[in-house]
């Protein structure tokens, strides 16, 4: 286990996703505006017509196990970090209930809405380093040392 940074302020941010534009590409641009250094999903309601998942047998080197979805799907669930290798999950269920989820690659098209609420740790900052043990870019979080 690594060590964490300890406790931060929280600033919240509120961002509005119309339809066919792309979810995750918007959510990137919205922190690079702001230029948020510890950016994070608190909540999301919305709706997609695409999205491309990656499934939780993937491993570093053996990324093949996407899934591509196209149809009406609404968003039950949107979690993770937001920094410049977002780490994203998302849970979509389908007309009839039916749920499925993995780690967001893109590619999620918005149908009628997304409407996310985004935290930000103001005294952290997010990174990503590659981990020796999974092979993938895991989050380290450091505190946020102020600009000059």
């Amino acid at each position: 286990m690594s060590a964490a940074a300890g406790g931060s302020a929280l600033q919240v941010h509120v961002i509005r996703v119309g339809p066919g534009q792309e979810l995750l590409g918007s959510l990137q641009a919205f922190v690079d505006e702001r230029q948020l250094r510890a950016p994070f999903i608190i909540t999301c309601v919305g709706s997609v017509t695409k999205a491309t998942l990656r499934l939780a047998n993937a491993t570093a080197t053996n990324t093949n196990e996407v899934l591509h979805l196209s149809g009406c799907f609404e968003i039950v669930s949107l979690v993770g970090t937001l920094n410049r290798d977002a780490h994203l999950h998302v849970c979509l269920a389908d007309g009839e209930g039916r749920t499925v989820g993995g780690h967001a690659l893109g590619d999620l098209e918005v149908f009628t809405t997304a409407e996310v609420v985004v935290g930000e740790a103001s005294h952290l900052l997010f990174t990503r380093e590659t981990d020796e043990q999974t092979g993938f870019p895991e989050l380290v979080v450091q505190p946020r040392q102020e600009r000059r």
